[in-house]
């Protein structure tokens, strides 16, 4: 065989995505509050691109959607001003309200039923800040309130101190023993609890501010597992206490708080603000992108005529005309992807409609595959499209993703019931069940075929423990410990 260079012809096929392309996709997943951080960018970045009026309200006081007609007198409007206008289904039976929402979640990312309470004022002081304030006050050592101001910059949103002790002071080049004599200090500040190193130190810290830190509250606390178990006749041997002690010990350590830090701004529990609203239209639902979270763009073109004349260089020209092609394709693309969100958002109400009549028992089994099929376009478009996009409606906020889930067996075979509206129905059982009767996993099988859910008992044991329900034997020890309490 003979070697030496010599010319091959192949012929291969390849998808090539263009940088616009490649945008167009990024588009797509970004949620509302994204996609408005990243038009500053473009409108910083293309002197061609405008921001139009946001709405204008219609006669009804709703807002409307912005018009695609440039004002007769704004020199800012221009081609392409987006204009998309609601979508409406019709739909009889989403205009109930006798529906069970009380497992219904507002901002349901999860699947799980977390009720907004308890937000932290955002307009109020962050932990950091809180702590920083106490400083001067807890000590007039410089030095100390240096090292003491690193460990408060090294604090979680709970309050608890992530980084090791040791590092810090590796960093800041001081003993060992000096950065905990500022983490003392700084644990002494409020609120109670901060700048624990576990949740163990947290409630020791707590007990101790309450005067409540003896013997006996301290081996409770150091058996926190046993507690989280519900092993009274263990935790009153270890502790050498009776029921009516015992009773009063857990009643203290549920007092509390196993994340101080959380009273202040900064936590992650925020309020959502929805991409898409959902309002009750005559004869059936409304359904509109969030315009209060999106700026409406223009492509001012007197402002690119008035440059293109008095620029005689080519180059410049050349540069002006790019921009005003990136200015015309963003506008398309910022259309199409509103398009396509409520596309798919009315494709997930429809099949929902009985969630939104019923609350979760209403709730149908829905796949990507099923709302791509259904909108005609590709399962990782829906994917992209409904990823971090959030549904403001009557019954609260809920992220698109919710309405997804697999479905389980039903009586008539076709497994189209929402393995979320099972998890709310075990919820529920189990919420009723009566203390001397906790329901096994055999008993609560039953009752859902009763309740026309034909599952498995391994199916029913991986939902409850999905939903972070314990065992019938966790629950019965934690009835056990309810019962002291109310000694």
């Amino acid at each position: 065989m003979a070697l030496g260079p010599g010319l091959q012809l192949r012929q291969t096929q390849s998808l090539v995505m263009t940088p616009q392309m490649q945008q167009a996709v990024k588009l797509l997943a970004l949620s509302n509050l994204e996609l408005e951080a990243y038009i500053e960018g473009a409108l910083e970045a293309n002197p061609l691109l405008d921001v139009g009026d946001i709405r204008r309200e219609s006669g009804s006081g709703a807002p409307a959607p912005a018009s695609s007609e440039p004002a007769a007198d704004s020199p800012a409007a221009g081609d392409g001003a987006l204009d998309i206008e609601p979508a409406v289904i019709d739909e009889e039976a989403g205009r109930g309200d006798a529906g069970d929402w009380s497992s219904a979640a507002a901002g349901a990312a999860s699947g799980e039923d977390h009720p907004i309470e308890d937000r932290a004022d955002a307009s109020g002081p962050t932990l950091a800040q809180h702590l920083t304030d106490q400083l001067a006050a807890a000590t007039r050592d410089g030095r100390e309130a240096l090292i003491a101001a690193r460990i408060i910059g090294e604090l979680d949103e709970a309050g608890y101190l992530a980084a090791p002790l040791a590092s810090i002071a590796a960093d800041l080049g001081v003993p060992d023993a000096e950065a905990e004599r500022a983490l003392h200090l700084v644990q002494s500040l409020d609120p109670p609890g901060v700048g624990a190193r576990s949740l163990a130190e947290c409630i020791v810290l707590q007990a101790k501010e309450a005067d409540r830190y003896d013997p006996c509250m301290a081996r409770l606390i150091d058996n926190l597992d046993l507690v989280a178990r519900g092993e009274v006749d263990r935790l009153k041997k270890l502790c050498e206490v009776d029921d009516e002690d015992l009773a009063e010990m857990l009643a203290e350590l549920r007092s509390y708080d196993p994340k101080p830090g959380c009273r202040f701004g900064g936590c992650d529990d925020s309020a959502v603000v929805p991409d898409i609203l959902m309002t009750r239209a005559p004869g059936g639902w409304d359904i509109r992108l969030n315009d209060a979270t999106l700026p409406r763009l223009v492509v001012n073109r007197d402002y690119y005529v008035s440059l293109r004349e008095g620029c005689s260089d080519k180059a410049a020209r050349g540069w002006l005309d790019n921009q005003l092609g990136e200015a015309h394709w963003l506008l398309r693309a910022l259309d199409q992807r509103q398009k396509t969100i409520l596309k798919a958002a009315s494709a997930i109400i429809e099949h929902q409609a009985d969630f939104f009549r019923r609350g979760i028992a209403g709730m149908r089994s829905l796949t990507l595959r099923e709302v791509a099929e259904r909108i005609g376009m590709h399962e990782s478009t829906v994917s992209r499209v409904t990823n971090n996009k959030y549904l403001g409606c009557p019954f609260g906020t809920f992220e698109l993703r919710y309405f997804f889930s697999s479905g389980v067996g039903g009586d008539d075979g076709e497994g189209d019931a929402s393995s979320q509206a099972v998890k709310a129905r075990i919820r529920a059982l189990i919420a009723d069940e009566a203390p001397g009767a906790i329901l096994s996993d055999d008993r609560l099988v039953e009752l859902l075929k009763q309740d026309g859910y034909d599952l498995a008992r391994r199916t029913v044991a991986k939902y409850r423990e999905a939903m972070g329900i314990g065992s019938s034997v966790q629950r019965r020890r934690q009835a056990k410990l309810n019962n002291l309490k109310s000694v």
